[in-house]
């Protein structure tokens, strides 16, 4: 208590001398203005890092973390992006029905841990080995979401996929005497699933491909996009990755110049075994934006170098995706990226390369459009609020009281991080949330009506057709 009264009466001092210095009108301030500079002054001082004990988890979580989470009165709340609203759609099958205990463990089997919360802690049970650390990431970005919003994600439960396909199948669901879908969080879906979308692993890093957590790498990529100036840059498409994981990146390949052909592309194959040997000194993703064209290809299903790929100024050439993650269904044909279809793919990459070189101010606000979106929609803060509004939506559908399964372990940022060394502890403190957010989570929009829903799909259809006809004015 002394701390805080020796504190406050600093803090009034210097704000007394700061409007002596300024010549700030003092009648004009009053007691709950002076209170307010000093409950945000103080917000800001207050961090909990990782709470390790001799560089070992404690047996037990500890519990020096605020366990609520309370703002003031001049708190302010903002709009959440509008990619927010998918949220209503996918978690409509369970509209009416509401979700019930049965319907969470159908999906058992198809999930690689349960996620269990009970009284703001965090419970899981694993059920799989998933590849690489993805569960881990996933599971590490959940624990900075409750640090986030302490107190404000309610009890549930739930099944989470980490895998690449989609699995609960629309088909499997039909009629009338199907039975309810079961709820599945996964990090992608398609319009044949029911799968519920769910931001990535790599929001929190990529340790094994060397990707830093996502609110670093974007910055990266930020300086990365001032290396080369935007008319300076290479006048072809461009495209890195591993082409053996899907036959769309197979068919990519082809369109690389040859001396048969030349279709405006240049198509590079990536072995991370080999990168990994060079500590990847290939592969940095801030040095990728050189090129004025560049192309995302889905590889299993969808691919978490999207976001990496649109945030590079370049015009991004969309290769016809099956699949969408959280953020991208959202984006508009010809305002944040180019579509290609799949049949006649080299084909349709050279015009779309002919067609900005002859358009070059429109090529480049299209590619200044899908990077302003990444920058404007995919802050880390509206990440952890595409969770908070979707977890909380899911709560609220659930028709049963979640409980903590026999065998499930709890889980917080010390029992995971406090024993690990090397990358995964880096990525791990570099993507740790430190201290409960000083503002509200964003406001939700409102669902689409059947009419909105089907008049902004219908927009996009028209725009791609309007593409593949090849009638795109520069004006577009």
């Amino acid at each position: 208590m002394t701390r805080w009264i020796f504190f406050s009466i600093t803090i009034l001092v210097a704000f007394v001398a700061i409007t002596f210095v300024l010549e700030i009108d003092l009648s004009k301030i009053t007691s709950t203005t002076i209170l307010k500079t000093i409950i945000v002054l103080n917000k800001q001082q207050v961090q909990f890092p990782l709470h390790c004990t001799n560089g070992t988890p404690a047996a037990t979580c500890p519990a020096y973390y605020p366990t609520n989470f309370e703002l003031d009165d001049a708190s302010s709340t903002t709009s959440c992006p509008e990619y927010f609203r998918w949220i209503h759609e996918d978690l409509k099958p369970w509209e009416s029905t509401g979700i019930t205990r049965d319907m969470v463990e159908t999906a058992k089997n198809m999930s690689h841990f349960r996620l269990v919360v009970v009284n703001g802690k965090a419970y899981i049970e694993k059920h799989a080995k998933s590849f690489q650390t993805r569960d881990v990431f996933t599971i590490w970005g959940i624990l900075q979401l409750l640090r986030l919003y302490p107190g404000k994600i309610p009890d549930l439960e739930l099944m989470f996929s980490c895998g690449d396909k989609t699995l609960v199948h629309k088909r499997t669901f039909q009629g009338p005497q199907a039975m309810s879908p079961p709820p599945l969080f996964h990090y992608c879906g398609d319009e044949n699933s029911y799968d519920i979308v769910f931001p990535d692993w790599t929001f929190w890093g990529w340790a094994e491909l060397n990707i830093r957590p996502w609110e670093t790498t974007l910055q990266n990529l930020q300086e990365g996009n001032k290396i080369v100036k935007w008319e300076d840059r290479i006048p072809y498409a461009f495209w890195k990755g591993n082409p053996a994981v899907s036959i769309i990146r197979k068919e990519l390949s082809k369109c690389n110049t040859s001396d048969e052909h030349d279709w405006n592309a240049r198509i590079y194959g990536v072995q991370w075994k080999q990168e990994k040997v060079k500590k990847f000194q290939d592969t940095k993703l801030e040095d990728q934006c050189t090129y004025k064209y560049k192309i995302y290809a889905e590889g299993a299903t969808w691919s978490v170098s999207e976001k990496y790929i649109i945030a590079c100024d370049s015009m991004t050439m969309f290769i016809e995706p099956r699949y969408y993650d959280f953020f991208t269904r959202s984006m508009v044909p010809l305002q944040h990226y180019w579509p290609i279809s799949v049949k006649n793919m080299c084909e349709e990459i050279k015009y779309a390369v002919d067609w900005g070189n002859a358009n070059l101010d429109s090529a480049q606000t299209i590619g200044k459009g899908g990077t302003d979106y990444i920058i404007d929609n995919l802050k880390m803060k509206f990440v952890y609020d595409y969770m908070f509004h979707l977890l909380n939506s899911y709560a609220k559908l659930l028709r049963f009281k979640p409980t903590i399964p026999e065998g499930a372990v709890e889980f917080c940022s010390e029992s995971m991080a406090c024993n690990l060394r090397g990358q995964r502890k880096h990525y791990m403190v570099e993507s740790m949330v430190m201290s409960p957010s000083d503002t509200p989570p964003c406001s939700m929009p409102p669902p689409y009506t059947t009419e909105t829903l089907k008049e902004f799909l219908q927009k996009k259809e028209n725009i791609i057709k309007q593409v593949k006809a090849r009638a795109v004015n520069k004006e577009q």
